[in-house]
C-alpha cells in the first residue's frame, strides 16, 4: 500500500503567509477651517494660562486633588485611624492623645475645611474671569456675524434690483433684515417682558393665597 502524505496546513504557502489581520480604521483629515478653529482655541487657552503666577498654579494643582475620590477616602481613613485609639479601653495600654470629644480632630478638620474652601475659591475666581472673557468674545463675534449677515442681505437686495432678468418685487422682511439688530433694544424688550411676567405671576400667587 502506498501511503499518501496529507499536506500540513502549516507547510502550505497560505498557512505560512497567513498573519493576524488588524482592523485599521482610516481617519480622514479635518477640514482646514476646523483645524484653524482648533488652533485658535488652543492659542486662546495658552494665552490665558501664560500669565498665571507659579504660586497660583501650585494652589490650583492641590485644589484639583481635593476633587478626586482618593481625597475623600484619605479623609475617612485618617478619621478612623484618629478615632480608633481614642475610643479603645484603657486596659489595652494604648495612649489616648485626643479623647472624646476629639478637640484636636475638630480643630484639624476645621482648619482643613478653611484651606480647601479658600483654594476652591481661588481657582473658581480665575475660572469665572476666563468664562467672562469668553462670553464677551462670543458676544462680540455674534454681533459681528449679525452685522455681516445684514450687509450680505443688503447686497443681495441691491443685486436683485440691478439684474434686469429678475422681477423686482417688494420684500418687507428683507428690508427689515438689511439693518443690524440693536442689542440695547433687545435687552430693553427682554427686561420689560420679564418684569411684566413677574408682576403677573405675583398677582396670580396673591389671588391664589387669598
Amino acid at each position: 500500500m502506498l501511503s499518501q502524505d496529507k499536506p500540513n496546513p502549516k507547510d502550505s504557502p497560505q498557512g505560512s503567509c497567513e498573519k493576524p489581520r488588524q482592523n485599521i480604521l482610516p481617519t480622514a483629515p479635518l477640514p482646514e477651517s476646523i483645524s484653524k478653529n482648533i488652533e485658535t482655541i488652543i492659542a486662546l487657552h495658552r494665552r490665558s494660562e501664560k500669565d498665571v503666577p507659579q504660586h497660583q498654579r501650585v494652589v490650583e494643582t492641590v485644589t484639583a486633588f481635593f476633587g478626586r475620590p482618593i481625597f475623600l477616602y484619605s479623609i475617612l481613613l485618617g478619621i478612623i485611624l484618629w478615632i480608633t485609639p481614642n475610643v479603645l479601653p484603657r486596659s489595652l495600654g494604648i495612649p489616648k492623645f485626643d479623647p472624646v470629644p476629639f478637640a484636636w480632630l475638630q480643630f484639624s478638620l476645621g482648619t482643613g475645611s478653611l484651606l480647601v474652601t479658600t483654594g476652591v475659591l481661588i481657582k473658581q475666581e480665575r475660572q469665572e474671569k476666563l468664562a467672562e472673557q469668553r462670553a464677551q468674545l462670543s458676544l462680540q463675534l455674534n454681533l459681528l456675524s449679525e452685522q455681516k449677515i445684514a450687509k450680505l442681505i443688503a447686497l443681495v437686495e441691491e443685486l436683485r434690483q440691478d439684474i434686469p432678468n429678475v422681477k423686482n418685487r417688494s420684500d418687507p422682511e428683507a428690508e427689515l433684515m438689511k439693518s443690524p439688530t440693536d442689542p440695547h433694544a433687545i435687552i430693553d424688550v427682554l427686561e420689560e417682558t420679564l418684569a411684566s411676567e413677574l408682576a403677573s405671576f405675583s398677582q396670580q400667587k396673591a389671588s391664589i393665597e387669598e
